[in-house]
């Protein structure tokens, strides 16, 4: 029996199954360095090094990696689905992705969910872009999953399925008085200032002068200080022009931001509350007695919780220096924290056409650690307003009948990414982990996702042979009337709204219907 080495694969066979010299000089060099006698010693060198290292089960199975194209799709273009894209692209030489996107554009929650002050966080977008421009992904938007085909047409069509569609939906009140007038989730008025289609017509009443924002999470925060902010501060930004023109009308002179927990549980972070205590014409309501004892409660907790509480005692307790005093003095806006505060009902105005307030239950805190939780007193006090904005949490939805999906907990049950009792379903981003964290934490999660379904390819957990991809699922969109939009189709909608917001000196003016979207791209 010959000996388990290399010299079963002759250099000449290996070199047949090899790609063309144009995919493979990063190992074995390209023509010029062949023909350059000074190179010749090292390569035949380095030739040696790569036949002595492979012994032939393992080769075999290179080859096999090698010559099988996976065929992979996304659903959901938002940070988690292009962040697993990009995973899955570095980490398999031929792996194809496909990423399809319900919205006729990508970029998910980076276009129609971070605030448009914060233009830095936008630019992942480059990143993305760079990903969507690989010869071996296709963007595929205005396609419904669920709607338009279904997850079980996508596995058949697919060797691995990965479900990245964030959570769209948001945590009701699930309180009297919610259907009134003027109450908004905080998720449809970010829709509303960003652009999003279905949000276009929200025309939120802006006449009235407090707000109550339900929540004290960076949402929150970035709602209250959108409100806030002087107009002219946001005219240099993507926020839509029908937003800044209510905005410029705006009436609202005070903003409170209620949480049923305390000053220690608030969810937001040191970046948006040091933007609300630096905010033009504003100036903050702070009630030193909700921060008694909290110094020395915060020696032991993690550093950048002990950092943004160090920031809420300062600016609640410390006398401002003279400069920061008149400052305050002359705002003509301003925004308090209520701690310790449950929304009730929201109050009616007396002709029951749109809401005069908020009725808010005193809480306590009962429990300790991960197990705190906020429990009513008995008591009770009424918050005037003409605005209520919930912002208690986004919510993700089950997306086909087929696909698992916990209610209660807003999540596709999964153990790292793998979609429990299915088989090449995976998942990542909010629909995996529940709507949490920030950008990054969904970049890092969405690369274990890709990780593993890597992990299950090699394996030979997933189905072997060829897939037909997305052939086979545009036969079937075509077949229903569904004509998806291309990245090179959304690259000329970017470049009408860059050319339409120049004269602004805004970076873009988005376009919000759908229907003008189809008809400059000539459908």
């Amino acid at each position: 029996m010959a000996p388990r080495c290399w010299r079963w694969w002759p250099w000449s066979a290996w070199l047949r199954t090899r790609p063309p010299p144009s995919e493979s000089t990063q190992t074995f060099g390209n023509s010029d360095e062949v023909r350059d006698p000074a190179n010749a010693k090292a390569l035949r060198k380095k030739r040696r090094r790569a036949q002595m290292r492979v012994k032939p089960g393992k080769l075999r199975f290179l080859l096999d990696t090698e010559e099988q194209t996976p065929q992979i799709c996304v659903v959901g273009s938002g940070p988690a689905g292009f962040y697993t894209a990009q995973h899955l692209l570095k980490h398999h030489s031929r792996a194809h992705v496909d990423i399809y996107e319900k919205q006729l554009v990508p970029f998910g929650l980076v276009r129609y969910g971070v605030a448009p002050d914060h233009p830095e966080v936008k630019n992942v977008i480059n990143t993305f872009t760079r990903t969507a421009h690989s010869d071996r992904c296709a963007f595929h938007g205005s396609v419904a999953v669920g709607r338009d085909v279904t997850v079980q047409e996508l596995r058949d069509a697919y060797h691995a399925v990965v479900l990245s569609y964030g959570a769209d939906d948001h945590q009701a009140l699930e309180i009297p008085g919610e259907e009134l007038p003027g109450v908004f989730s905080a998720r449809a008025f970010v829709g509303w200032y960003n652009g999003l289609p279905e949000n276009r017509a929200l025309a939120p009443d802006l006449s009235c002068d407090t707000a109550v924002v339900l929540g004290q999470g960076n949402v929150a925060l970035d709602v209250a200080r959108i409100l806030l902010t002087p107009p002219e501060h946001l005219e240099k930004t993507d926020i839509t022009e029908a937003a800044l023109g209510a905005l410029r009308q705006s009436q609202v002179k005070t903003v409170w931001i209620v949480g049923r927990r305390g000053a220690l549980q608030v969810a937001f972070t040191i970046k948006e509350l040091r933007e609300m205590i630096q905010l033009p014409g504003t100036r903050p309501i702070l009630d030193p007695a909700d921060f008694l004892g909290l110094q020395d409660r915060i020696k032991e907790v993690p550093r950048p919780r002990k950092r943004l509480m160090e920031l809420l005692l300062r600016a609640a307790t410390e006398k401002p220096e003279v400069a920061e005093v008149a400052r305050r003095a002359s705002a003509s806006r301003a925004w308090g924290l209520r701690f310790f505060r449950s929304p009730q009902q929201v109050l009616p105005s007396p002709d029951g056409r749109r809401v005069a307030g908020v009725r808010l239950a005193v809480t306590r805190l009962e429990g300790v650690g991960e197990a705190t939780r906020a429990v009513p007193t008995g008591d009770v006090e009424d918050l005037p307003c003409g605005l209520v904005l919930s912002s208690i949490g986004y919510k993700s939805r089950p997306i086909d009948p087929s696909v698992p999906f916990d209610p209660k907990l807003g999540v596709i049950p999964n153990v790292e990414g793998r979609v429990v009792d299915v088989p090449g379903l995976y998942c990542s981003g909010w629909v995996k982990r529940g709507p949490t964290g920030v950008i990054t934490t969904t970049m890092t999660d969405s690369f274990v996702t890709g990780q593993i379904l890597l992990q299950d390819l090699k394996a030979g957990l997933l189905p072997s042979g060829p897939r037909p991809g997305y052939a086979a699922v545009k036969a079937l969109l075509g077949s229903r009337g569904v004509w998806p939009v291309s990245f090179s189709d959304w690259e000329k909608l970017d470049a009408e709204e860059v050319s339409r917001g120049q004269g602004a000196g805004k970076p873009r003016e988005k376009l919000l219907d759908p229907q003008e979207m189809l008809r400059l791209l000539g459908r």
